[in-house]
């Protein structure tokens, strides 16, 4: 058996420009939410061309003491009982900002003497730096002390957590998390393992996985239906925290020991959903479940 692989990924969320944003109106057709997406690059040896969340694998850096003593918002032992592990749950947050910042140019990071965000000055000047950070020639620790920072860990929400299930030769054990996209921040592909990048209104992505022409993995496929339910950025982020604010369990069970996604308002309507997401999700029409490389 082939054991998974600690991941993470985030989806950036924001009102389309120009949208009031307003609260309280709760169709998708009316959803001002849109969704940064990346393509993975054609020649990837799954799921080529599948649109996903920035995101990847929890590197043993992730979990070191040079980059978590950089983290705001959120503590060690707070992350460890969110996710409900002994230790070292603080590296999926990392994961999440580091890939953000190497796939997507988006830094989730504030000024460590004033509290601010980023500015998408620095963002940009830093900019160059992501191909290095990648390929582990620069570290991304250091890059974000040297410039006073420090990593916005409290900025993003668990949303989900997915396990590739058996036998695929590679599984990944992946927290999805959902964060307000910070404004003016590069929001472009890396051109490498990523070779194109939009923002998406999530009921638009899925209507174009349904006419065949937007490759979305399952995991992927059930985290934008849940989000096209919601009128504006406000409201999901605001259901999302009330869950993780209400009894628990937070989680509700999607697969028996594959996922579990944030529980929120609707999702009782639960059959036509799945029916939709096993009929137009690419990883469930090729018959593989949700195997493949990092599942986002």
């Amino acid at each position: 058996m082939v054991e998974p692989r600690d991941a993470a990924t985030v989806m950036l969320v924001r009102d389309a420009p120009g949208s009031p944003g307003r609260l309280g109106q709760s169709t998708a057709a009316r959803s001002t939410v849109e969704v940064f997406m990346l393509r993975r690059n054609l020649r990837s040896e799954f799921v080529a061309g599948a649109y996903v969340f920035p995101g990847g694998a929890v590197d043993a850096d992730d979990r070191g003491a040079p980059v978590t003593d950089l983290i705001e918002g959120l503590d060690a032992g707070a992350a460890d009982a969110l996710l409900g592990v002994a230790s070292g749950a603080l590296g999926f947050w990392v994961a999440a900002i580091r890939e953000s910042f190497e796939e997507a140019g988006v830094l989730l990071a504030r000024d460590a003497a004033s509290g601010t965000t980023v500015e998408p000055r620095l963002v940009a000047e830093l900019a160059p730096a992501r191909p290095a950070v990648a390929a582990g020639e620069q570290s991304f620790a250091d890059l974000v002390r040297l410039h006073g920072l420090v990593l916005d860990a409290g900025a993003l929400r668990v949303f989900a957590h997915w396990i590739t299930p058996e036998p695929a030769p590679r599984r990944y054990d992946t927290w999805f998390f959902v964060a307000p996209a910070p404004p003016g921040h590069t929001y472009e592909h890396d051109f490498d393992e990523t070779v194109a990048s939009e923002w998406v209104r999530p009921s638009e992505a899925l209507e174009r996985a349904r006419r065949g022409e937007f490759e979305l993995i399952y995991p992927t496929f059930k985290s934008l239906q849940a989000i096209a339910r919601f009128a504006s950025t406000s409201d999901l982020l605001g259901a999302v925290d009330a869950a993780w604010r209400g009894p628990p369990p937070a989680l509700r069970v999607m697969n028996p020991d594959q996922g579990w996604q944030v529980r929120l308002p609707g999702d009782t309507a639960g059959d036509d959903a799945e029916a939709d997401a096993l009929a137009h999700s690419t990883t469930h029409r090729a018959g593989a479940g949700t195997a493949g490389k990092t599942v986002r």
